[in-house]
């Protein structure tokens, strides 16, 4: 490196001066780097630079070095654009990020993220199938709301109809477990009487104020900015983990005979299509790859990708075409959560927790209940699942009951056409009912009725892009309003994702179904069953590395989504506003539970020590569905660990029941 200094200064600097700025040589030698060139070279180009700008324009200082290296970039960027339309389809090279579409400037779908509308190919109000070949719609007997294999649309909307509705009362082998983690643990017993206090104390890690911003007015220079910096960050975690110089990070779009470590975004290089090895290419930042995007060679590795991953690759670009990766290296996993002793002795106590006997006591483990919505069946709005959930919480005397929307889904077909009944009350003009008292009158109602019979509950409330009565519609979400929705006090509004503490323990919470996102865009090379062999486990494990509730970039299409059972027969989708994707991250620790929602089949697994619980649907399309009971023994602290005084691991996937039990 201080060759290369000494090289600038004799070349650049001008007599009496002998030695460049610092912050004009940094900038110069990021030229040198990003564009892989010796300082000669950067002479040459800084002449060409000087002529077209003019001789006032020729003065090297701060302002005239960054204008010559944004100038450099563009240049880069035209050739690269220029030979991605004479290179053959065999022969893709490194090209441009798109910073612009031709159609309205929307960017492989940013805008349809923000506006969730179909994309149009055709004239106006002309919708267009994809492609492929759409395989035959296959129906689960036991599972209505299971939707065609591929996710796209059916033949025709009378092949919706064909599964009848099963009456709720009517429901086979209620309250049966279907799936029970750590069985050894016995079911939390109710006490003889509900508790006089809460025994769960919420603690909300997450700055719910930085969810109320205006959504659908994201900038794309904001976005692409966002994008970018989540790179770099990623590439100093790498740096650091790996204990890697600055030298050994190069740009993968740079043809060079030098293996380097080059950190992207996976991405496709069309925006139709599913990722597959042949279209995947790496996606750098402005900082590290001018942008570019280079297409990856993967034969080599064994490894999962999709689309918006964040990955440290090691290898070369000998011809320019392509980058030859040899591998990839880990990214580090954040610190697990960790409470001092003194913190949990004193939450022990809230729980009655006094001697050392009484940790084993299924009285004094803590009962937390969880669901997803929806809460009703296709046909009705009785919420008939979520009343029987409430009389369950009431009966096991349930310290939290977690519920996740939608709560008033606009995929339920009776909401969306507005062709229904409300009960008779007097509050409520029915000509002028809104969904809010809509809410208020068939939801609100089960909950004060539930927080009346047991005033220690907490209940914890999480919207979804799917909620009517939620104005802000972009996800990341800001909560619920609880006061117009006329909740009990024990209902506490968080926003979506959140991150909150009950008690020691960190839950991490999301609405949004990435996992059923990511199993649709994940491409495995080599190995077949990738790292994980079962699919359930593999999956949470990408939000985990990724630290983020949805690392996928950009969300799958609304046309392949589960359908709905609406007129239009398409997903509402989420709408992702990308300038805010920074919430959606994980920050110092990761969770000890993560509730992931999705409408793959339910379960409770211990990935990484994280305990991930997917309780599956409440009420299915045309049947009923299931929740997740968790019985959560108290944390034993050794006497070392007492004398020590230091932070120790919560360990929950230890001392945690799990039942995922049918409603």
């Amino acid at each position: 490196m201080s060759a290369i200094i000494e090289e600038l200064n004799e070349i650049f600097a001008i007599p009496p001066i002998d030695e460049l700025p610092p912050d004009v040589s940094g900038e110069l030698q990021s030229i040198c780097r990003l564009h892989s060139i010796s300082p000669k070279e950067l002479s040459y180009k800084w002449e060409s630079y000087s002529i077209k700008m003019g001789s006032d324009q020729t003065t090297l200082d701060l302002s005239t070095a960054r204008a010559f290296k944004k100038d450099l970039q563009e240049i880069v960027e035209r050739e690269a654009r220029s030979k991605s339309h004479m290179r053959s389809t065999d022969r893709r090279g490194a090209y441009a990020t798109p910073r612009n579409a031709a159609k309205g400037g929307d960017t492989f779908g940013m805008l349809d993220g923000i506006t969730p509308v179909q994309r149009s190919t055709g004239g106006r109000n002309k919708r267009k199938a994809p492609f492929e070949t759409p395989a035959a719609p296959k129906y689960s007997k036991a599972d209505g709301m299971s939707s065609p294999s591929d996710g796209r649309s059916l033949p025709n909307r009378a092949d919706q109809t064909t599964t009848q509705s099963i009456a709720f009362v009517e429901r086979q082998n209620p309250g049966q477990i279907i799936e029970t983690l750590n069985g050894h643990l016995e079911v939390h017993e109710p006490p003889i009487a509900p508790h006089s206090e809460s025994r769960a104390k919420l603690t909300a890690n997450t700055d719910l104020k930085k969810f109320r911003y205006r959504p659908m007015a994201m900038h794309l220079s904001e976005a692409s900015e966002v994008l970018d910096d989540r790179i770099d960050e990623f590439q100093a975690l790498v740096q650091s983990h790996h204990g890697l110089e600055d030298s050994a990070f190069g740009n993968a779009a740079a043809k060079g005979t030098n293996q380097i470590v080059a950190v992207g975004r996976i991405a496709s290089d069309s925006s139709e299509g599913k990722l597959n090895s042949a279209s995947m290419v790496l996606e750098m930042s402005r900082r590290t790859g001018a942008g570019l995007r280079i297409p990856l060679k993967v034969e080599a590795i064994s490894y999962e990708f999709f689309p918006g991953q964040i990955l440290a690759v090691r290898g070369i670009n000998a011809s320019g075409d392509y980058f030859s990766v040899d591998e990839i290296l880990n990214i580090p996993l954040l610190n697990t959560a960790a409470s001092q002793p003194s913190t949990i002795d004193s939450l022990n106590e809230r729980l009655g927790v006094t001697e050392e006997e009484d940790h084993s006591i299924p009285s004094k483990a803590l009962n937390v209940i969880t669901s997803s919505g929806p809460y009703t069946a296709d046909d009705n709005l009785a919420f008939e699942p979520l009343n029987a959930l409430c009389q369950k919480a009431e009966v096991s005397c349930a310290d939290m009951l977690i519920l996740i929307g939608p709560f008033l889904d606009a995929e339920h077909p009776l909401l969306a056409s507005g062709d229904f009944d409300l009960p008779d009350d007097p509050s409520i003009e029915p000509d002028r009912a809104t969904m809010v008292d809509v809410f208020r009158l068939l939801i609100a109602k089960q909950l004060q009725a539930l927080a009346k019979a047991i005033p220690s509950i907490t209940i914890v409330c999480i919207p979804s892009t799917r909620d009517v009565m939620n104005k802000h519609v972009s996800w990341p979400q800001d909560n619920l309003p609880g006061k117009k929705l006329g909740l009990p006090k024990q209902a506490k509004m968080v926003s979506n994702p959140v991150t909150v503490s009950i008690n020691e323990i960190v839950v991490g919470i999301s609405a949004q179904d990435v996992l059923y996102e990511l199993r649709r865009e994940e491409v495995v090379v080599g190995n077949k069953q990738g790292r994980e062999g079962n699919l359930l486990a593999r999956l949470p494990r990408h939000l985990i590395e990724q630290r983020h509730f949805f690392p996928l970039y950009p969300p799958v299409e609304r046309t392949l989504l589960p359908k709905p059972g609406t007129e239009e027969g398409i997903a509402v989708g989420m709408p992702l506003d990308v300038s805010y994707l920074k919430l959606g991250e994980w920050l110092d620790a990761r969770p000890d539970m993560l509730v992931q929602p999705s409408a793959l089949p339910q379960f409770a697994k211990v990935v990484e020590n994280v305990l991930v619980v997917n309780p599956g649907p409440l009420s299915k399309r045309k049947g009923a569905g299931t929740f997740a009971q968790m019985t959560i023994y108290p944390r034993i602290l050794t006497e070392e660990e007492r004398r020590e005084g230091k932070p120790v691991a919560n360990k929950l996937f230890e001392r945690a029941r799990v039942d995922v039990v049918r409603i």
